[in-house]
């Protein structure tokens, strides 16, 4: 398609009366230069959002080489890293690009964000605290939110987290991490109010889920959340009631529970039985 329009482009530019006048080669020029500003731009938003995320890697290093001062390549090469799950690699591209002297406040933060996916907690920290507090975004206090609770300093974490909440139209996400730390604490009454919000604005969110049960468990509520759920979550969540329970030591309920996870998945549940197998030759033994 890119080949197509631009020869019908050049067409009309050879198709010009002779009469033609340098302003209007340069109209032309222009013209040509923007399609192929747009072919790029659209190429590198495919590379980064659709494309096999080592294949948008390979991409974005070919082109940061050919233009080794260009911030964007830079860009899309520590975005394509860390979407590949190449964090150590990413960490390392994003702290070239945050070097570079267009690098904006942005940048910093997705620096930090590399940083702490490569348990450099301390660094992300330093790197956040240097970016001025009148950068507000949602993703520099979600991260703000996770440094805080790495050093258990729950009163800044929870300010962070609400602010966080406050500046996405997409929340799930960061409300099942403001529970989570609300249950690694013991307010399980507060982390379940939290998995249930986030599962509120994405019912889709199975982690939330297995939290939620996990906050419930932890107060002896055996019961599975009133909440949308497939067959096989069904089955996951019985389950994870089930070790709870157990760990708690509330065995008999345990065998209950691994016997409903074994009933409720519509396909063979092996981990249940096999933790079933285990607790009956533990009671017999």
């Amino acid at each position: 398609m890119r080949h197509v329009f631009l020869v019908s482009v050049c067409a009309i530019a050879a198709l010009a009366v002779p009469g033609c006048t340098t302003n209007g080669e340069a109209e032309v020029e222009r013209a040509v230069q923007d399609v192929l500003a747009s072919d790029e731009s659209s190429l590198n938003e495919i590379m980064m959002n659709v494309a096999d995320p080592n294949e948008a890697v390979r991409h974005f290093s070919a082109v940061a080489k050919e233009r080794p001062d260009d911030i964007a390549p830079k860009r899309g090469l520590a975005r394509a890293l860390i979407r590949a799950k190449r964090n150590t690699e990413g960490a390392l591209a994003w702290a070239k690009v945050v070097d570079h002297p267009d690098a904006t406040d942005d940048d910093r933060v997705d620096h930090a964000d590399a940083l702490i996916r490569n348990g450099d907690w301390k660094k992300a920290e330093k790197i956040l605290d240097a970016i001025p507090p009148t950068f507000e975004t949602y993703k520099r206090y979600r991260l703000e939110a996770m440094v805080a609770d790495s050093n258990k300093e729950w009163e800044k974490a929870d300010s962070f987290y609400e602010t966080a909440v406050e500046l996405t139209t997409r929340p799930s996400g960061v409300l099942n991490n403001w529970g989570y730390s609300k249950l690694s604490r013991g307010d399980y009454t507060g982390a379940e109010r939290l998995f249930v919000e986030a599962i509120t604005y994405d019912a889709t969110l199975f982690t939330a889920k297995n939290n939620l049960v996990l906050a419930r468990g932890a107060q002896r509520n055996y019961q599975l959340p009133i909440v949308e759920m497939t067959q096989a979550e069904k089955a996951q969540l019985f389950h994870t009631l089930a070790l709870t329970a157990i760990k708690q030591g509330d065995v008999e309920i345990g065998r209950g529970l691994l016997k409903e996870a074994i009933d409720a998945n519509p396909q063979h549940f092996e981990a249940a039985e096999r933790a079933l197998r285990a607790l009956d030759s533990n009671v017999v033994n």
